[in-house]
């Protein structure tokens, strides 16, 4: 009788217990609305395809992506929801699948905010004082602690303070005046350039304010409609130009609306010497 061996070892194993694992395809997002108003309407951003026993992971910026009160991400991560946009929020986005095999990673998906209207600014090119006042200039600047200011005519230092009286050097007071602003706690600085030029020339006048898509602006003069667009060109101003010109700005999108005023006091060829610079 011969050595007894092991009979052979025989596994059965059905479909059902057979894990077949493919690699992940390459996912795309898709967003319920990619023109968001900034602050009003919610985003829902979804990973696709949906795919069983794959991995949702979500960056923002190049960066994972860090969930707070305005920031939902579903069970599985495959849904991600923006309750408020800002511009801080609007991407890009991506979205990485992954599963035991391999790992693929969307192409990034950016929003197009609609956001506005930031209040409109009035700058002035052109100001004219008459011969026989003494005009001013008075810098204004948020800052805490008060900041530092220094004058220049020309590039010549003139003095450090807030409000600078504009020495009698000239009849026409004539030049290019810059105040520098300091913050001795922050080292923050800045400046800002304001041009005198002498009578009989003209009034140019700009609006503008921060709008996606960019602002329609209307203008008018004590209430009375003036024109359309974002400069207005005067020549050979006189007195019938003085008076309270508003500049409004509408985001057709949004419907937002604001507007700015700046009074023009005209006294025969001049305006006169008061002048604030608003930085």
């Amino acid at each position: 009788m011969g050595p007894l061996s092991a009979p052979p070892c025989t596994l059965h194993i059905t479909w059902k217990e057979l894990l077949l694992t493919e690699e992940t395809p390459k996912p795309s997002i898709s967003s319920s609305n990619l023109n968001p108003r900034e602050a009003v309407e919610t985003v829902i951003l979804s990973c696709d395809p949906d795919t069983q026993d794959a991995s949702y992971r979500w960056r923002i910026n190049g960066q994972s992506l860090r969930i707070s009160r305005t920031l939902q991400l579903s069970k599985n991560n495959r849904t991600l929801t923006l309750f408020v946009v800002t511009k801080d929020t609007t991407g890009p986005y991506e979205c990485e699948m992954k599963n035991p095999v391999s790992a693929s990673r969307s192409d990034p998906v950016t929003l197009n905010l609609l956001y506005g209207l930031d209040a409109p600014t009035i700058s002035s090119s052109y100001t004219y004082y008459h011969t026989v006042e003494l005009p001013k200039l008075s810098c204004l600047t948020d800052s805490h602690p008060l900041a530092q200011h220094s004058w220049l005519i020309d590039g010549k230092f003139q003095q450090s303070a807030q409000v600078f009286f504009i020495p009698q050097t000239t009849k026409t007071y004539r030049g290019v005046y810059i105040s520098f602003m300091h913050n001795s706690a922050t080292g923050g600085t800045n400046f800002i350039i304001k041009r005198i030029i002498v009578p009989g020339q003209n009034l140019y006048l700009s609006c503008f304010a921060d709008s996606n898509p960019p602002a329609e602006y209307t203008w008018t003069i004590n209430g009375t409609f003036l024109q359309t667009g974002p400069r207005i060109y005067i020549p050979q101003i006189t007195t019938k130009h003085s008076g309270l010109y508003r500049c409004s700005a509408r985001n057709s999108a949004t419907g937002s609306e604001r507007s700015t005023l700046e009074t023009i006091r005209v006294s025969g060829k001049w305006i006169p010497a008061s002048l604030a610079i608003g930085l």
